[in-house]
């Protein structure tokens, strides 16, 4: 079994963006106040797409140049290693009839300015769901954002015919800032469809149903009202076995595991796998049984199905010992070249090239009128990364407060800034505070303090 150090992250799979203790609806319900709008280009182009923007917008300069890089095309970044660790399982264990061609397609080049339908409404997110506002989501225009999750494209390859495939890339939240979050990360989900024959392996002359005749009249904690008991528990055993096998293809098979009960909008019932390390349970992906409504609505009346999804960078900083999210955005040659010429089935730990002393400065100021708190907090995120680059380690708000005297609300956060190449003074780190300093006054009309 390797020795992997547990890392606590975002949750594993596009699944995961809709956990039950970050998607409170009480908090969702709250007005998608907008916050004042940042400077935005009339027309934004994205993988041979072009979009006109609106008020909606809020990409910062960070994000958008973080598009520009496709780590999952790059050969020695870790991410690429474990991309194709995966692809490598399923291809080999899973094969057509024959075994002549893969059972599952990989889509791997799908454009990430997606429609505010694929990427909410076809996954039965609801309407006051936390991840739609502005401070979850980067939006475009009113109807399309960056992929937040690569379940935003199951809707389309269902429509297209796919029964089975495996999507892959960069996707893009607005987030809290510290070792193991970033505003791009890497997802992978599969989709495995079943017609009743192929669920069941039925010889000629038997039949099973996936569906009921006469739907029930309401959801079962187990099943959902159209699903046939048979039905659940064939797809239940199907999907837990195709991913205790990944999970032993990654983990070692002697590695202990457990289902634990989840929610996920468009999976019921669903689930999350956990593996133990050194004591500690990780979390490894999110799955469940694809919502009836999802296939219809993609126009599939005679099938069930399954999905799961996985996080790359949090499995890839257990499987490599990589401590910082950042790193796998690093160009520097002394961590690239750990991962040089590898094969995607290689064990290998990363060796720290060098550890810098934290530099701590703190930032607080006053809000516009009519800012509410939680409306400022995605901006400013974005404002530090923007002007702070792979300097910024962590962002974390350490006070608010409102002055009923003066009617302002005020905020403080401590910015951690460190290089993973040089030491940094406080001299250098101060340029770097004062323009952050300067682009929120600039941008957002706050006042210091």
């Amino acid at each position: 079994m390797l020795n992997c150090r547990v890392v606590i992250t975002r949750l594993a799979s596009p699944l995961g963006c809709f956990q039950a203790a970050r998607a409170s609806t009480a908090s969702a319900a709250q007005a998608d106040t907008a916050p004042p709008k940042r400077q935005r280009p009339a027309k934004f182009e994205a993988d041979g797409q072009s979009f006109v923007t609106d008020d909606k917008w809020n990409l910062s300069p960070a994000v958008i140049k973080l598009m520009e890089r496709r780590l999952l095309q790059e050969q020695k970044n870790p991410l690429t290693l474990l991309k194709q660790r995966i692809v490598n399982h399923f291809h080999g264990k899973y094969r057509k009839p024959g075994g002549r061609s893969p059972l599952y397609a990989v889509c791997e080049q799908e454009p990430r300015v997606v429609s505010t339908f694929a990427n909410f409404d076809s996954l039965l997110t609801p309407i006051d769901h936390v991840s739609r506002r502005s401070s979850d989501t980067y939006y475009v225009n009113e109807g399309h954002c960056l992929r937040a999750h690569t379940s935003a494209h199951q809707h389309k390859l269902m429509t297209q015919g796919l029964d089975n495939f495996l999507v892959v890339g960069d996707v893009y939240r607005r987030d809290e800032i510290d070792a193991t979050h970033y505003p791009c990360f890497h997802q992978m989900e599969a989709v495995r469809l079943y017609s009743a024959d192929e669920l069941y392996q039925t010889r000629a002359g038997e039949e099973l149903a996936v569906f009921e005749e006469i739907p029930d009249a309401e959801r079962k904690p187990g099943k959902q009202e159209r699903h046939t008991v048979d039905a659940v528990k064939a797809l239940e055993i199907r999907l837990k076995s195709t991913l205790e096998d990944l999970s032993d293809a990654l983990f070692g098979p002697e590695c202990e595991k457990r289902w634990v009960d989840a929610y996920f909008p468009f999976t019921h019932p669903s689930y999350e796998l956990e593996v133990k390390y050194e004591g500690k349970w990780l979390e490894v992906l999110g799955c469940g049984i694809m919502e009836q409504k999802l296939l219809e609505s993609a126009g599939v009346t005679d099938k069930v199905g399954w999905a799961f999804g996985i996080g790359l960078e949090r499995i890839a900083m257990v499987l490599y010992g990589v401590p910082d999210i950042r790193l796998f955005w690093s160009r520097d040659s002394g961590f690239l070249s750990q991962f040089e010429g590898l094969k995607p089935e290689d064990d290998v730990k990363y060796k720290p090239i060098s550890a810098h002393p934290q530099v701590l400065f703190d930032i607080s100021f006053w809000l516009p009128a009519g800012v509410a708190f939680d409306d400022m907090r995605a901006d400013v995120c974005d404002v530090i990364r923007g002007a702070g680059g792979e300097l910024i380690e962590q962002v974390k708000l350490s006070d608010e407060f409102e002055n009923k005297k003066k009617g302002k609300n005020s905020q403080t956060y401590r910015i951690v800034y460190r290089s993973n190449e040089k030491a940094l003074s406080k001299e250098e780190v101060n340029v770097v505070h004062k323009s952050i300093e300067r682009e929120l006054v600039e941008k957002f009309g706050v006042t210091m303090r």
